[in-house]
């Protein structure tokens, strides 16, 4: 059977076999997610926001220790969270655009007129 993962904020759909990992589906898909550790949750850079409603397959006892908690704030591994149906995940910003956004953000309040 196939399921859908939907990867915000770009958009992009990928269809994928079930089991597949969130970082699979994202490579498939042309969506990068970082990562140092080649998907051995280690490096917890591949952390992505679940949205609501999404079909993962059960969190594994090893995804939760490392998570420490943030899974129930709908954090998982993309390394290590498998899908189950019809997924949509939030991928943050890889860090130098957000920094970049954060700069521009300032910059555009510092411009605007105070009338």
């Amino acid at each position: 059977m196939s399921a859908e993962v939907t990867f915000w904020p770009s958009g992009k759909k990928v269809t994928v076999k079930r089991g597949t990992t969130l970082l699979d589906a994202a490579r498939r898909a042309n969506v990068l997610i970082q990562t140092r550790c080649g998907g051995k949750a280690a490096c917890f850079m591949c952390k992505l926001t679940v949205l609501p409603g999404s079909e993962l397959m059960p969190i594994s006892d090893n995804e939760r220790r490392k998570l420490a908690g943030l899974d129930g704030e709908g954090i998982r591994l993309g390394c290590q969270a498998r899908v189950d149906g019809k997924v949509e995940v939030k991928v943050p910003l890889d860090p130098l655009k957000a920094a970049i956004a954060r700069q521009l953000a300032r910059q555009a309040e510092q411009d605007e007129p105070l009338w």
